[in-house]
């Protein structure tokens, strides 16, 4: 029987997953969904100007809404915003019915990569010691995650290649 389920990519802004996610789905030929793009298409409005001009629990609400419902589809490849799977709901979907990849980075490379972008409102306003904070807090229910990836050593293709390796086998046992 072919598996219906979406193959999820989670972690910490910066960690990668869109554009891990987008080669993936091209390499499997799956339909490809960003989570946060689609909010901001649907509300017409950038992550940021949601949480300034809305606040954080609108999102909060209306990611949860949004991402239950992208969750539905049958095997696409999903990029979920940073804070997405520290929702319980969304949580219990994606480990009871879909395949989920963590992007694991050190605190250093993510904070790198976190302060070059100017559209992260969490992280705008977050000191560095805030942000290591944060990135151990949402490491520890990121851990529940089916399959863990340790990005640090490896290119982006060797990324995808362990993740395709993972899900083929997986495909193969079911």
């Amino acid at each position: 029987m072919e598996s219906k389920e979406n193959i999820v990519f989670l972690g910490m802004m910066g960690s990668g997953k869109t554009s891990i996610g987008l080669l993936i789905s091209k390499k499997l030929n799956l339909q490809f969904y960003d989570i946060d793009q689609i909010i901001e298409k649907e509300l017409e409005m950038s992550i940021s100007d949601i949480f300034e001009k809305k606040g954080e629990k609108f999102f909060r609400d209306f990611e949860e809404k949004t991402t239950l419902k992208v969750l539905k589809k049958e095997k696409g490849v999903i990029s979920l915003g940073g804070g997405a799977f520290i929702n319980k709901k969304i949580r219990e979907e994606i480990l009871t019915n879909h395949l989920s990849f963590w992007l694991n980075w050190s605190s250093k490379t993510l904070i790198n990569r976190i302060q070059k972008n100017t559209k992260r409102p969490i992280a705008i306003k977050s000191s560095v010691s805030e942000l290591i904070n944060l990135i151990k807090r949402r490491s520890i229910i990121y851990s529940r995650s089916k399959y863990k990836i340790n990005c640090e050593q490896l290119s982006k293709y060797e990324i995808v290649n362990k993740i395709i390796n993972i899900y083929e086998n997986k495909k193969t046992i079911n």
